[in-house]
């Protein structure tokens, strides 16, 4: 007989309460509050209405009248529901544990009872299932033919009255409160309820799971999109209004994905961490999808996000660079100015909690039922929901040629298959698993025996904890997968047995596991070996693998789960530099400077200040609105206005060489057209450009080598732009080009190599931004040709080569630095040495169109805070 609870390998694991207390050192450092908010997609309780159903005893009693010929259907109440009392114009309302989750469901329970930090689950109530209804398509389903899997049907077209919603809130927050735990539960009506699921379950999961949809018009997904948009908005309206100052928020799954975002942009300083449980695909496959930007930006709303397995993390890392053209490490992502750590946490279940329900009596008795019926035979268990990434068919294919190429074997084994209903039913995947199920059993099997028991249904946990405990042979052969339960659980349970794991190479937990028997679901022969060598394993070998196996599952539980994803996120919360946040440009302050002062001077950059920046550099055009601003700008004689760019002569020329009294700096400040004048100045006459004849054939050679990248020759600069090539390789080749440009063309010329924004710029060392910026504050003049010092300096850029700007006006003794406005373009996150920011080139012109009375700056006033708001 198994041992007991007792005699578990005794351990100390890992808690919140060693690791990471609401009072720790570095919780304290950031203002913590102590407190947790779970957002989650559903309770762990579920609403009925009428009678809640009983997947063990309901509906099989409801099958079996039906075999039998009933026309009366009983739905009589299983003991134990729990149901408001209510007049009989209103709905019954009723509350059960909700199944499936354990392990999350597991983390959450901890969290509330194990650890010192208070918490709060926010999560939908789920679909309101009408047991009467349930029970007619149950019905329906099975006089039509038995065994297949279905959805239940739920109440649809309706909305719980206040009275019923105030009720069923009651019964939730009860069932909560018996297991120590707070919930503010998030009511959704409106239509079907499944819409709320529609995009998650029918356009993600099937995409992260490497799935592509069949082509179609996009009507339906763009409804499905915005019901996601409104049921991820539900949650942050309910997050928003219990939120207090110090609140770790914690976003969990793919149905959030666009939570962190919303929250981030209506709480800035909010500190929130995302678990994707499910896999992340390759960014190849992501990026089939539509809403790809809005999605991975809802995401990078977070302060950290953790994966399952290191892979899943490198793919979105990758889908971060390749779509949203953000720079990245192995281990983080900067995205809009701040760093977003990406992290890898293995999620495990509760071993202690199984530990115990596996050696119940009615376990026992049960593992007692399945070996009679069994006897002397090898048992292979297979768990899984009947959907196409489980590898169901992959499975059962590799036992058929078990059966092929072990004959001796076929009536010593028996494969117990599970199945549950997948998300999304598939008719096909259910013929398809049936059509194998009955050819191997009519191949090898006799009347007085069946090799393949398939039972697709729902089973009680203790039916699953005995199938688990009287195996010899797990068999998991999912084709893409985040993490598998039943494997953790199948550890557990063979603690005594030592019953082998064969475990596909690509789900989640395959990294975890490594002492289970791995094996690629596509290879049956490999499959079919696997099965063999498992069962004839010697015992010796089997204990070894068991005792490593359970091991690890039982070190790297949900609580440690728990305690390391928050250590973590507060380790990088506090890790961070909140002392350098720069303040969002005062525009009533400078408005007011401005109109005081009657000796102005303006310095702008054009890329990613005046205009976006666009992959295609020639397509960066001024918008109207811009060009309007700096002729109305430039119109006043007070003002001297300049553009100070990258941009060669031509393009500067070209688009904003109309404008009167507007004086242009092109390559850097290499090239000048001062202000009234029509002749360009070359700074660098008298310097030696030979430099460029090998700087040209160096950057010739690295072209040649990436697709996408192109060489833009200017008169006093080259510069190598690699925008349009793959980011991660540009960015390698960048860096290897840079290396061979510093030890072959810096040593010998007097240049220097920039890096700017998905390019490399060669140009002359004597020549940058900030002495232009400094030559033009010691050369001012008023308009009579009279020399003179600034009283009013705006001077606006977004990238390095505009820090040269700011850090050259600081150093300038005549100014004063508070009329001096030194602006970057980003977010206050951003390192500058700026004293003010704007978030992009909209706010640059809206700012310029305000001096000019474009704008009245009073309706005006805290638009840029707006914008603020998707900062850390």
């Amino acid at each position: 007989m198994p041992s007991s609870t007792a005699d578990m390998h005794p351990r100390s694991l890992p808690t919140l309460t060693e690791c990471c207390r609401p009072d720790c050192q570095e919780a304290l450092s950031l203002a913590c509050s102590g407190r947790v908010i779970s957002a989650m997609n559903l309770l762990p309780y579920e609403l009925y209405t009428d009678v809640p159903p009983d997947a063990t005893d309901v509906f099989s009693a409801v099958l079996d009248q039906v075999a039998a010929g009933d026309k009366q259907i009983s739905t009589a109440m299983p003991a134990g529901a729990a149901v408001a009392p209510s007049p009989s114009s209103e709905l019954p309302l009723f509350v059960r544990h909700r199944r499936g989750n354990s392990a999350l469901y597991s983390g959450q329970s901890f969290l509330e009872t194990g650890t010192s930090w208070k918490t709060v689950l926010v999560a939908w109530t789920g679909e309101i299932v009408n047991y009467d209804d349930r029970v007619a398509a149950q019905v329906a389903a099975a006089t039509a033919r038995a065994g297949t899997n279905h959805a239940a049907p739920v109440m649809n077209d309706f909305m719980l009255t206040e009275a019923e919603q105030t009720k069923a809130k009651f019964l939730l927050e009860e069932a909560a409160a018996k297991n120590e735990s707070t919930i503010v539960p998030v009511f959704l009506y409106g239509g079907e309820q499944g819409r709320w699921r529609a995009y998650a379950e029918q356009v993600l999961w099937p995409l992260l799971h490497y799935i592509l949809g069949e082509p179609s018009d996009g009507i339906e997904e763009k409804k499905w999109w915005l019901d996601y948009v409104k049921f991820n908005e539900a949650f942050a309206d309910k997050i928003c209004e219990i939120y207090m100052p110090g609140d770790i928020i914690w976003v969990h799954d793919y149905h959030l994905l666009l939570l962190p975002q919303i929250l981030r942009q209506r709480l800035p300083k909010a500190y929130i961490g995302t678990f994707l449980h499910a896999p992340f695909p390759s960014s190849e496959y992501f990026r089939y999808l539509t809403k790809r930007r809005e999605l991975l930006e809802g995401m990078l709303g977070s302060n950290m996000i953790g994966f399952q397995a290191y892979s899943f993390s490198r793919h979105f890392i990758s889908a971060c660079t390749r779509v949203l053209g953000f720079e990245s490490t192995a281990a983080s992502v900067d995205a809009f100015g701040a760093r977003v750590a990406i992290d890898v946490f293995p999620i495990g279940i509760d071993a202690a909690k199984v530990q115990r329900d596996m050696d119940t009596p009615a376990v026992r008795e049960n593992m007692v039922a399945i070996r009679d019926l069994y006897p002397g035979k090898k048992i292979i268990v297979g768990r899984d929901r009947l959907d196409s990434v489980r590898g169901v068919i992959q499975k059962l294919r590799a036992f058929e040629m078990f059966c092929q190429m072990y004959p001796e074997m076929v009536e010593k084994v028996v494969l117990i298959q599970v199945t549950s209903p997948a998300y999304a039913h598939s008719a096909k995947i259910e013929k398809k698993v049936n059509e194998i199920i009955a050819h191997i059993n009519g191949t090898y099997g006799m009347l007085h025996f069946t090799p393949v028991q398939h039972y697709p249904q729902q089973i009680a946990r203790d039916e699953y904890f005995a199938l688990l405990r009287v195996a010899d042979l797990a068999l998991i052969t999912s084709v893409r997968d985040g993490m598998n339960t039943t494997s953790l659980e199948y550890v557990v349970c063979q603690q005594d047995s030592h019953g082998p794991l064969i475990l596909s190479e690509f789900t989640g937990t395959a990294g975890m596991l490594t002492d289970s028997i791995m094996v690629n679901p596509w290879d049956s022969v490999g499959v079919a070996n696997a099965i063999h060598a498992c069962l004839v394993m010697k015992p010796q070998r089997k204990a070894e693998l068991e005792a490593k196996l359970y091991k690890h599952v039982t070190t790297h539980t949900i609580q440690a789960w728990v305690s390391q994803f928050l250590s973590r996120l507060v380790s990088t919360l506090a890790s961070e530099d909140h002392s350098h946040m720069t303040p969002v440009l005062d525009r009533p302050l400078m408005h007011a400077s401005y109109l005081a002062a009657t000796q102005r001077i303006f310095m702008f950059d054009y890329d990613g200040t005046l205009a976006p920046i666009v992959k295609e550099p020639s397509l960066a055009i001024p918008h109207p609105r811009v060009l309007d601003a700096l002729a109305r700008l430039a119109a006043d004689p007070r003002n001297q206005v300049w553009i100070i760019s990258g941009r060669d002569q031509a393009f500067l020329e070209q688009h904003l060489g109309h404008i009167p009294r507007l004086g242009l700096s092109a390559e850097h400040g290499c090239f000048m057209r001062r202000i009234g004048s029509k002749d360009w100045v070359n700074l660098t006459e008298t310097f030696d450009m030979s430099w460029q004849k090998d700087v040209m054939d160096i950057f010739q050679y690295y072209t040649e080598r990436t697709q996408g990248s192109f060489i833009e020759r200017k008169r006093a600069a080259v510069t190598w732009h690699y925008r349009r090539a793959d980011p991660e390789y540009g960015a390698f080749q960048a860096r290897e080009c840079q290396n061979h440009l510093e030890n072959t063309v810096t040593p010998k010329y007097d240049v220097e190599v920039m890096t700017g924004k998905a390019n490399l710029e060669v140009r002359p060392r004597f020549v940058n931004k900030g002495e232009i910026a400094k030559g033009l504050v010691y050369e001012y003049k008023i308009s009579d040709g009279t020399p003179a010092t600034p009283d009013f300096v705006l001077c606006m850029g977004d990238d390095s080569t505009d820090e040269d700007m700011f850090r050259a006006l600081r150093k300038v003794d005549t100014l004063d630095q508070d009329k001096t406005f030194t602006v970057t373009i980003g977010p206050s996150s951003k390192m500058t040495t700026a004293t003010w920011h704007l978030m992009d080139p909209a706010e640059v012109v809206k700012t310029v169109a305000e001096l000019v009375g474009s704008i009245d700056v009073r309706q005006e006033m805290g638009s840029s805070i707006v914008h603020e708001t998707k900062l850390r």
